[in-house]
């Protein structure tokens, strides 16, 4: 359970059977937020049960994909690609998440920034290294938008 929602996961570790696949479900309440992420070593796709969604996908060399979703629709993220999910509704969002890898790995924006050097951050995006001393320290996974 997180602020915004939840994310309950089922891989090899929890299901040794399972060989070339993880799964999961997940829900995002209102005005929640998946926080940006990439998966290197496995494709993700959503399945959208209820609620509306917005995902957004992002790739090398500036290209960024928006897409709406709501139920009954599928989402395809390729790996290695960053990428958040959005409620845009009023309504619980609720999907099931598939990985073709039997192991689960993620990186988060939020724990790839607090585990990289203030100095390194600072140089490569020409902002001072106590900028990056405000970021949070811990991932936010899903998280209620903050306005």
């Amino acid at each position: 359970m997180f602020p915004g929602g939840e994310f309950r996961l089922v891989s090899q570790k929890e299901f040794p059977i399972s060989s070339t696949m993880t799964g999961a479900t997940m829900l995002l309440k209102p005005g929640a937020l998946r926080e940006l992420h990439w998966h290197p070593t496995a494709a993700e796709w959503q399945y959208f049960i209820s609620g509306r969604a917005r995902l957004t996908v992002f790739a090398s060399h500036g290209k960024v994909e928006t897409v709406e979703f709501g139920p009954g629709d599928v989402g395809y993220v390729p790996q290695g690609f960053g990428h958040y999910i959005e409620n845009i509704g009023d309504e619980d969002c609720r999907a099931v998440l598939v990985f073709n890898s039997p192991v689960y790995e993620e990186i988060s924006l939020t724990g790839w920034l607090a585990a990289s050097p203030r100095k390194l951050l600072a140089t490569n995006f020409g902002v001072p290294e106590e900028v990056f001393a405000r970021f949070p320290k811990d991932k936010e996974f899903i998280t209620v938008k903050k306005t």
